[in-house]
């Protein structure tokens, strides 16, 4: 079960960065806030411009000192960057059931997971730090959030070691239902519930079963759902709930939804490889070179 299980650690990758986002909050809340620099910096990272992400992550980091946001994002830049290079948000994996059910094949970049972990430990460091002064802090929520469902993955999806990756993703879930408590219509929010229905929709009878005496159900309908308001109306997030939803839609035969996510995500980064192969296998169609920028 935890083997076939694995995939709902990508539940929470990235998740709380933009996941709780409202224009509403105060500029010491950055976290839940679309601020320019950092979405500039999230912009690189979809860009597949992964170092020039983290330097501006770590700029950003510089100015505030005591926030977690800027460690949380460096990690997850990293991350990203490991499940680019091992091809698992792409149809290759979603469409090929060992692979989207036991991890990837091989080994992740040992140096670039040890600066990944490095800069979990840092951004702990920081909420912890600003937790003893109010438990309810959004910044705190979300980077503990942040560095323990970025542990599950890395430890289910790159190490497949799943009871850990099991355990990290709970200790995630719990964090994340506190902060969406205090932030019921942030629309990135709905990444989390929604891959986590779709996922556990898509297993076996017999493996919903045992999740369920573990008290975790999955609805495919309702996940797509969950993750097509994310992709209407996401901040930070946007661009991961698209490729995430078509991915799935391509799963499911629904070969427009797919095209139409993949040609949005295309022409929004042009010179993203990964978007533009993605669009072209959906649409049976040959690969074109990006246009120049």
């Amino acid at each position: 079960m935890l083997r076939h299980s694995y995939f709902l650690m990508l539940v929470l990758l990235l998740t709380p960065v933009a996941g709780f986002a409202r224009q509403t909050q105060g500029p010491d809340s950055p976290a839940l806030t679309s601020v320019p620099e950092l979405t500039a910096g999230f912009d690189l990272l979809y860009e597949q411009k992964f170092a020039e992400a983290r330097e501006a992550f770590a700029n950003w980091q510089s100015r505030n000192p005591d926030d977690p946001f800027g460690e949380v994002s460096v990690a997850a830049a990293y991350l990203f960057e490991e499940l680019y290079l091992q091809g698992v948000l792409t149809s290759d994996f979603f469409l090929n059931d060992k692979k989207f059910l036991h991890g990837i094949d091989g080994k992740p970049n040992p140096e670039r997971m040890r600066r990944f972990r490095e800069a979990l430990a840092q951004a702990r460091q920081l909420a912890r730090g600003r937790q003893k002064t109010n438990p309810k802090d959004a910044e705190v929520l979300f980077a503990l959030t942040m560095a323990a469902g970025m542990e599950s993955d890395e430890e289910s999806i790159l190490q497949k070691r799943h009871l850990d990756g099991l355990k990290r993703m709970k200790e995630a879930n719990e964090y994340a239902k506190r902060l969406l408590a205090q932030n019921p219509d942030a629309a990135d929010a709905y990444i989390a519930p929604g891959i986590a229905n779709y996922i556990i929709g898509s297993q076996s009878a017999g493996t919903r079963f045992t999740l369920w005496f573990g008290g975790i159900h999955g609805n495919k309908k309702l996940g797509m759902e969950q993750l097509a308001k994310a992709a209407e109306s996401g901040l930070y997030l946007k661009p991961f709930a698209k490729i995430v939803l078509a991915l799935a839609a391509r799963r499911e035969k629904q070969d427009p939804l797919a095209q139409k996510l993949l040609r949005e995500l295309t022409e929004q980064y042009p010179g993203n490889e990964l978007f533009a192969s993605e669009y072209a296998n959906a649409s049976a169609m040959p690969l074109q070179a990006a246009p120049a920028r």
